[in-house]
């Protein structure tokens, strides 16, 4: 083979590498492309889903003012979505849960109460997203001149507790073991709203409630601390259920209950910071 023909067969050798080197950069080119825009169609997607539905909450009674701004305040955030409550008794609520209720929040006002329902494969991981603390509540301006835990032993106060299977009435009892001191109400309420109301309405004297509802009672009742009370500060826990019909939903309101905003709301309501 001759000199010039060698250098003719190499150049075209040199220049069929370099075409498959372009198509190559080519086919890599366009693979990227198409991979940076198939990831960058999706993340909007997933950004712009918007909340829908109802969200059902079951929370103590004691988060009824509370929850019911925040509850306000999710609807404005997600345009479309609807929460609703059910306050009452946290071992109530959790009875009706663990029986079938649907249900995409539990909020308690004792890790015993959540327990049930974790225990029952309803629900995981709960959070404490607040703490609670008793007061007693008396008539306006205290009358009876209430000033200490055991003043309620009184034989002539009518004193109102929560039923002991209910954590405000649970605390209640711990802080009167705890002072070593013996009380007989005249009557045991389901849940803190009720024994509240129960001075509210002047059918008792005092009742062994928590600060926040106090707080929400205004000038309906008289607050009294009493120091026991920090024996028997309640953890609120939180979590998510395990069959929640709205799951979206539920978790976005569990994390504006733990956010900067619901913790604004919930101290503001007298509660303390977990």
């Amino acid at each position: 083979m001759t000199r010039s023909a060698r250098r003719t067969r190499r150049m075209l050798s040199v220049a069929g590498l370099g075409t498959a080197a372009l198509l190559t950069l080519s086919a890599c080119g366009s693979s990227d492309s198409d991979s940076g825009s198939s990831s960058d169609s999706s993340a909007p997607a997933s950004a712009d889903k918007k909340l829908s539905g109802t969200v059902t909450v079951f929370a103590a009674a004691s988060l009824k003012e509370s929850f019911t701004t925040l509850g306000e305040q999710f609807e404005k955030e997600h345009p479309g979505t609807k929460v609703t409550f059910n306050f009452g008794g946290s071992d109530t609520l959790a009875a009706g849960i663990t029986g079938g209720a649907p249900a995409d929040v539990f909020a308690a006002a004792s890790p015993k109460t959540m327990k049930t329902v974790t225990d029952a494969g309803d629900a995981s991981d709960p959070a404490t997203f607040v703490r609670n603390q008793l007061e007693i509540a008396t008539l306006p301006g205290n009358p009876d001149k209430v000033a200490s835990l055991k003043d309620l032993t009184k034989s002539d106060l009518k004193v109102v507790l929560c039923d002991k299977t209910v954590p405000c009435g649970a605390a209640a009892q711990k802080a009167l073991d705890a002072s070593k001191l013996k009380l007989t109400p005249v009557s045991y309420e389901q849940d803190v709203k009720s024994a509240l109301t129960k001075v509210e309405l002047k059918e008792a004297d005092a009742a062994v409630v928590y600060k926040t509802d106090v707080n929400a009672a205004g000038d309906k009742v008289e607050g009294v601390d009493f120091p026991e009370s920090a024996d028997a500060i309640n953890d609120y826990p939180i979590a998510q259920l395990k069959d929640a019909p709205n799951a979206a939903g539920a978790k976005a309101f569990i994390e504006l209950v733990k956010s900067a905003d619901g913790q604004k709301a919930l101290t503001g309501a007298g509660f303390l910071k977990p």
